[in-house]
């Protein structure tokens, strides 16, 4: 017997900060250009690498917008949960461009060692200045936003990774400026790629636990389980299973051995009622189901998970 509590699949978390995202893009997407045309006219490959990871983004965001509106599409007989993975998918695809992003600039950084070139670095502060400022806009945008849906959270770490890059683009700068030392601009491009890495992974790591339908982070297995054996005529459960469609969308389903006597005139509704206020309250997981058993027929199950 299945009792579920919520049918709603249209709006994910991304799809309810589609404004903050299109906010984001255009920024992005302006200072991308003012920094590609710094770089191009004072060679500092630093500021190259901020524009490269800047455009990283700008894609990224706008794959996270494109699949917001195509994980809003109906469920249907063939897809009975829509589209929602393409949220997930788009996060994927963001850590995967990051990582390759952070690879290319390490590589001709590394190749520039030894022989950096000359930099004019009015032009270079002033791009990288530029672009401090509008990743703090952005990262203000983006924050209220950012714990609802893996892929504004991957469009906040890499605005915030972009910031971080823009202060080693003005620090290099400074360097260069008050020292003559050309190849803090080398340096600088090493110190962004090596910045890029680790939240990719971070960002690709989330996306692997959603496709394997790992329990959601925080939540506690067995503590639900004690929660359900507290409900009134519950003598057991097993098969228990809580995974992750997308970002802010949680299922839980398990089979709930209950008395005999329980299940009588309006019994089984009295229990599904109270395991379900049970998993919304305390777990904040509405999409539930729970299949009922009678204690005597517990025995003909076969459980595949605790």
């Amino acid at each position: 017997m299945g009792h579920d509590h919520s049918h709603s699949h249209g709006i994910t978390a991304t799809s309810k900060h589609r404004k903050r995202l299109i906010a984001v893009l255009g920024i992005t997407l302006a200072v991308v250009l003012i920094q590609v045309a710094g770089a191009l006219i004072s060679g500092s490959l630093a500021l190259l690498a901020d524009a490269g990871h800047m455009l990283s983004d700008a894609a990224g965001v706008f794959i996270a917008l494109l699949a917001a509106w195509i994980a809003a599409r109906p469920a249907s007989d063939a897809r009975t949960y829509g589209y929602q993975r393409a949220e997930v998918l788009a996060a994927l695809a963001n850590a995967l461009v990051l990582i390759v992003i952070s690879v290319v600039i390490f590589t001709e950084a590394i190749r520039r060692l030894g022989s950096a070139p000359e930099v004019q670095t009015d032009v270079m502060l002033f791009a990288a200045v530029l672009g401090a400022v509008a990743n703090l806009v952005s990262l203000l945008i983006l924050r209220g936003a950012q714990k609802e849906s893996l892929n504004v959270r991957g469009a906040y770490l890499e605005v915030l990774g972009d910031l971080l890059g823009s202060f080693a683009v003005i620090v290099a700068a400074v360097v260069i400026m008050a020292t003559g030392y050309h190849a803090a601009d080398t340096i600088a491009s090493i110190v962004i790629a090596l910045m890029i890495l680790p939240r990719a992974w971070h960002l690709l790591r989330d996306v692997v636990d959603v496709l394997l339908e790992a329990t959601p982070k925080g939540v506690d297995v067995q503590m639900i389980r004690e929660h359900i054996l507290a409900v009134d005529g519950v003598v057991s459960v097993h098969d228990i299973h809580i995974w992750t469609i997308t970002s802010g969308v949680p299922v839980f389903s398990a089979h709930v051995v209950v008395e005999d006597a329980a299940l009588g005139a309006r019994g089984a509704d009295r229990v599904l009622d109270k395991l379900v206020s049970c998993l919304g309250s305390h777990f904040d997981t509405e999409h539930c189901t729970f299949q009922l058993e009678p204690a005597t027929h517990a025995e003909h199950e076969a459980h595949q998970h605790a």
